[in-house]
């Protein structure tokens, strides 16, 4: 691979090319297509609402926020047709996006032999697929989701918060690790937990194909991974703060920040492993009405690294080293995918590699 002296200048004699008002117009319809992506606003269509609770159906969250790293760090600039890559080698014509179960090779580098058997295999798989990440001393499973002590608060006896936040765990679970709904068939798991004012919101919008509520949990794509191991790490944090919405509903809201990271490759091809990390910033509500304690899921989702940006149909659609050129490209300063405290993406946020 080029030293990266040798990267910056080849990127900075293409971006020469451009002249200033071509860059301006560039800028100017990256801007217009992030505002036409989060054009729903900050809330969805709702079919109704729950009782003291204000505008409750949350628009999802994956659609055009999942971020994207592929080998090392790649930067792109798109604009009337132009795609500029570090990695020109890897790039593949553009057009309908394939299937993931056919994966379109870049040409080996001059200076780079043919991958063989044994050079393309782990040099240590009894080390795992999470050896040498910072996951790797990570806790497995639900044993990740970090729930806070109960106490009194917002109104609720501590017996009462206690009771939501062992819901809110059940929820992080059902979202985040059950088999079924990560790969791809239906999260029944999830739906069941959902309070009954929410569920058939959520069964409803599951097959919209611009704002699925498929987005509220963490589901690859039906025939683009399996997993490469069933241990799946997390790690994360969360904390216990009071509301009052404008209907005089008061109780207390669980604020949740998790990175969930999984190993998975393409079915039937183990040589393809690679790690996809998500990071889960949510909100749940406790309250207390007249069906008792309630746990309403006010806003729950996951950016995904590395996963494509142009398919928005609520699934993770993840990137493999050989995989097709995304017809969106990441914008800003790349960010570490396992980093708690990084920003939200907004639009395709560059990633550094996972």
């Amino acid at each position: 691979m080029p030293h990266g002296d040798d990267l910056d200048a080849r990127f900075n004699e293409l971006v020469a090319q451009i002249d200033t008002e071509e860059q301006r117009k560039m800028r100017a319809a990256a801007k217009r297509g992030a505002k036409e992506r989060d054009s729903g606003g900050e809330f969805g269509v709702s079919p109704g609402r729950h009782p003291g609770v204000a505008d409750p159906y949350r628009r999802p969250r994956r659609a055009g926020r999942a971020w994207l790293a592929m080998a090392g760090i790649t930067i792109m600039i798109a604009a009337a047709g132009l795609v500029v890559m570090y990695r020109p080698d890897l790039l593949a014509p553009m057009g309908p996006v394939p299937e993931e179960t056919m994966p379109v090779m870049g040409a080996p580098l001059p200076d780079e032999p043919e991958p063989t058997e044994a050079a393309a295999a782990t040099a240590d798989p009894a080390a795992g697929p999470f050896a040498g990440s910072p996951a790797e001393d990570w806790a497995e499973g639900a044993d990740g989701f970090v729930i806070p002590k109960a106490k009194a608060l917002g109104g609720l006896s501590k017996k009462d918060v206690a009771k939501g936040l062992e819901r809110t765990r059940e929820l992080l679970a059902a979202a985040y690790l059950d088999k079924k709904t990560l790969l791809g068939g239906k999260p029944d798991a999830f739906y069941r937990l959902l309070h009954p004012d929410q569920r058939r919101w959520f069964r409803d919008g599951l097959d919209d194909k611009k704002d699925s509520t498929r987005s509220m949990v963490n589901s690859f794509a039906p025939k683009t991974a399996e997993l490469a191991t069933g241990v799946i790490k997390v790690k994360g944090r969360a904390t216990l703060g009071t509301f009052k919405d404008k209907y005089g509903t008061r109780g207390v809201k669980v604020m949740l920040n998790h990175v969930i990271v999984y190993a998975v490759q393409r079915p039937g091809q183990p040589r393809t492993a690679t790690r996809v990390a998500t990071h889960a910033v949510n909100e749940v509500w406790i309250y207390d009405d007249d069906d008792g304690v309630t746990t309403w899921v006010w806003e729950f989702g996951a950016s995904a690294t590395p996963a494509r940006c142009d398919v928005p149909d609520g699934f993770i659609h993840p990137v493999y080293e050989d995989s097709p050129q995304d017809k969106v490209g990441p914008t800003g300063i790349p960010v570490d995918p396992y980093d708690l405290d990084a920003k939200e993406p907004d639009g395709c946020q560059a990633a550094q590699e996972t």
